[in-house]
């Protein structure tokens, strides 16, 4: 896939070394046991602002598995932009849905998916559990961290 320009922005797709985006990925995620898990798998996208690593998205196979747009960037397109381009890819690759999943308790990333098209398809419960890598009392804005909510999208 050749970058992509879209209201200022750059996405690529990121071939240096992945540590080098653990920071990005910790955005997305709490549990380090997970983060090391899928941190070298898939193809990462990255937007760039001016050089600037702006935020990043992770497909493996058919979901998207890691999203994150860095604070002083949030708000302008770039989340929907960087997922838009993972569905490009998907479809290209033949893939005919793509899944993700979020947090039950985190309603701003529920809304966002929805807005990009996604619709719910499962709940996965007590998914964020000590068992699977999370510190147990986890909260999303005073709501306990429990339970996984699976969407997807056809592409």
């Amino acid at each position: 896939m050749v970058g992509v320009v879209l209201i200022g922005l750059r996405i690529e797709p990121y071939a240096g070394p992945r540590e080098d985006l653990r920071r990005s990925f910790e955005l997305a995620e709490d549990s380090r046991e997970q983060l090391d898990a899928h941190l070298g798998v898939g193809t990462v996208l990255v937007a760039r602002v001016g050089g600037e690593l702006a935020g990043h998205v992770q497909l493996v196979g058919d979901e998207i598995t890691n999203v994150a747009v860095a604070a002083d960037h949030r708000r302008r397109g770039i989340g929907r932009a960087l997922v838009e381009a993972a569905l490009a890819l998907a479809r290209a690759d033949g893939c005919s849905a793509v899944r993700v999943a979020t947090a039950a308790a985190d309603v701003d990333n529920l809304r966002f998916y929805q807005r990009v098209g996604f619709r719910m398809r499962s709940i996965e419960r007590d998914a964020f559990t000590p068992a699977t890598g999370y510190a147990p009392g986890l909260e999303v804005e005073g709501i306990p961290l429990r339970d996984r909510v699976w969407l997807d999208i056809d592409v």
